[in-house]
C-alpha cells in the first residue's frame, strides 16, 4: 500500500513539472511576438522550434511518464539557455534574455523532477 501511495505522490509532483514545461514551451512560443523580435530570425525560430520541441516532451511526459523525457526537456532547456551565444544573436538583448530565463527555468523544472525520481527508490518488503 505504501509503494502505491509513493507512486502517485511521485507521479502527481511529475505531473506539476510537465504543466509547468508546457506553459514555458507557450511562453517561448508567443515570445517572439510579445516581446517583439520577431525580426531577429535566428533567435525567433529558435524559439519556435525549442519551444515545439519541449512541448512535445511534456505532452508526452503528461500521456505516459518515462525519464528519457525528462532528460530530453532538461538538455532542450540547456540548449535554449546557450542557444544566444551558439547561434550568434547574443547581442540582441531582449531575445538572449527569453532564451537564457526560459531555458534556465525548463532546465531547472526538468532537473527537479529527475531528482524527484531518484531521491526516493522503490523499496522491495519481504512480507
Amino acid at each position: 500500500m505504501r509503494m502505491v501511495a509513493m507512486e502517485v505522490f511521485m507521479r502527481r509532483n511529475t505531473m506539476v513539472g510537465d504543466v509547468i514545461n508546457l506553459v514555458l514551451a507557450a511562453w517561448l512560443f508567443l515570445s517572439p511576438w510579445i516581446v517583439g523580435f520577431t525580426g531577429v530570425m535566428p533567435a525567433a525560430w529558435t524559439a519556435w522550434i525549442t519551444a515545439v520541441a519541449i512541448a512535445i516532451f511534456a505532452i508526452a511526459a503528461l500521456a505516459a511518464y518515462a525519464e528519457w523525457e525528462e532528460w530530453i526537456n532538461l538538455i532542450l532547456g540547456l540548449w535554449a539557455l546557450i542557444s544566444p551565444w551558439a547561434i550568434g544573436f547574443s547581442a540582441n538583448e531582449a531575445p538572449r534574455l527569453v532564451l537564457f530565463l526560459t531555458g534556465l527555468a525548463v532546465a531547472i523544472v526538468a532537473a527537479v523532477e529527475i531528482w524527484i525520481m531518484h531521491r526516493s527508490p522503490p523499496r522491495t518488503t519481504t512480507a
